[in-house]
């Protein structure tokens, strides 16, 4: 065990996410999303719902503030503009551990999938809840820790 880090990560999610570089992509995604023939790296969180997962995550994940939008949500289909459950837990758990300032936009369910293919890794978690999938940019560590943030 290691202290402040959540036990949810496992050591091979916490290899990964190490593992990744500035700009590299992860995916989360739900039970629902065809993972293993998306992706050679994927990592299984079971028993853990999109929002358990992304709290664990951008406890120990920088976001980039390089790009416009660091993360993006899998538009429910038809209805690009609508927030379900899922999403709007999301932006609460991000504006929660990451801070308020990142903001988060939606991609189209089959544009996802090419972005998942591209991904470094694929993190799938059991949210039954449709659409519950999100795309993560990693972000820039300064020599201080804290995370790079271009208005700073």
């Amino acid at each position: 065990m290691l202290i402040n880090i959540d036990p949810i990560l496992s050591p091979e999610i916490l290899h990964t996410l190490r593992s990744m570089g500035h700009g590299d992509k992860l995916i989360l995604s739900d039970s629902n999303f065809p993972a293993y023939s998306m992706n050679s790296r994927v990592h299984r969180l079971d028993g853990v719902d999109a929002a358990r997962a992304a709290k664990a995550i951008l406890s120990i994940f920088p976001l980039d503030s390089f790009i416009e939008s660091p993360i993006q949500r899998m538009e429910i289909d038809g209805k690009p503009e609508e927030l379900n459950e899922v999403h709007k837990e999301m932006m609460q758990i991000t504006a929660e551990v990451a801070g308020d300032h990142w903001k988060i936009s939606s991609i189209q369910r089959f544009k996802f999938y090419e972005e998942a293919k591209k991904a470094y890794a694929i993190i799938t978690t059991n949210e039954t809840r449709p659409f519950g999938c999100f795309i993560f940019t990693k972000g820039v560590v300064k020599p201080d820790g804290s995370v790079w943030l271009l208005d700073q």
